[in-house]
Parts: C-alpha cells; sequence; structure tokens
C-alpha cells in the first residue's frame, strides 16, 4: 500500500511533533488516513468467520458487541484484536459522526477528535471491550455521536 501522505505529512508538521502534539490530519489527505486506519484485518477476519459484516455502520458495531470473545484465551491475539476494534470504532465515528477526524497524538497514537474539540481514544476503548466486553463498542458510539 502506498501511503506517501505520511511523509509529507511529517515533515510539514515537525514542528508541531517537536511541541508534543499533532494536529488532526484534515490538510493532508484525510482519506489516505482514513483508509489506512480502517483495514482492521484480524478483526475483520473474525468477524467475517462469525458472520458479520463490518461495513462502517453503527449495525455492525452493535454485531460485533454481540460476538463470543474467543479471543481472550490469546494474550496476543487479545491485543491485536483490541487494536483493530478501537480503529474500526474510529472508522464509523469519522465516517458517520460531522466533523470527526483523525488525530495523530504521539505516545498514544490514532484518536478521533469531534468538532467540538473532544478527543476520543478509540485505540484504549477497544482495548477495552476486547479485554472485558466494556464499554461496548455500540454504546461508546452512541455517546460520542450525541456529543
Amino acid at each position: 500500500m502506498n501511503i506517501h501522505f505520511l511523509d509529507n505529512w511529517r515533515r510539514r508538521h515537525a514542528t508541531d511533533l517537536d511541541a508534543g502534539r499533532r494536529p488532526a490530519v484534515r490538510e493532508s489527505d484525510p482519506e489516505g488516513m482514513a483508509q489506512l486506519l480502517s483495514e482492521c484485518e484480524l478483526l475483520r477476519a473474525r468477524a467475517s468467520t462469525a458472520g458479520v459484516e463490518l461495513d462502517d455502520s453503527v449495525a455492525s458495531l452493535e454485531a460485533l458487541d454481540q460476538l463470543l470473545p474467543r479471543w481472550r484465551d490469546d494474550p496476543e491475539e487479545l491485543s491485536w484484536l483490541g487494536n483493530d476494534a478501537g480503529l474500526y470504532l474510529g472508522t464509523v465515528i469519522v465516517r458517520t459522526v460531522p466533523g470527526a477526524v483523525w488525530q495523530l497524538t504521539p505516545n498514544v497514537g490514532p484518536m478521533v477528535r469531534l468538532a467540538s474539540d473532544r478527543e476520543i481514544d478509540v485505540v484504549a476503548a477497544g482495548q477495552g471491550w476486547a479485554a472485558v466486553g466494556a464499554p461496548e463498542l455500540s454504546q461508546l458510539y452512541a455517546e460520542v455521536s450525541e456529543s
């Protein structure tokens, strides 16, 4: 996959990186960033095996919440799947909540910033969902979409 926009973006925002905060990816290539972060290969494979289609909809988040958590027996898969779940949650938010954008944050990673400037650590939420089932992805989406 060609992800040339990341190199260009890093060069343009080198001073922001030194300051410890990266701006929202609006001006560079937001579609490329969204495509990169929406891949979630392991989650998509597990969902497909369970008969769940991940179509970037709220209904797909609800279907994920209903999956049996068989991944919890494998610590390596648990971490990877939690990361994917967070990125998928972020993908649904960015594609369906007006004004939501991906933001790259040092020492945290990809986050979602809402139009209200509220930042959501979707990866941490996905990790929690994968490990203990809470917060439910659809519940977090509902909370975020009302903001």
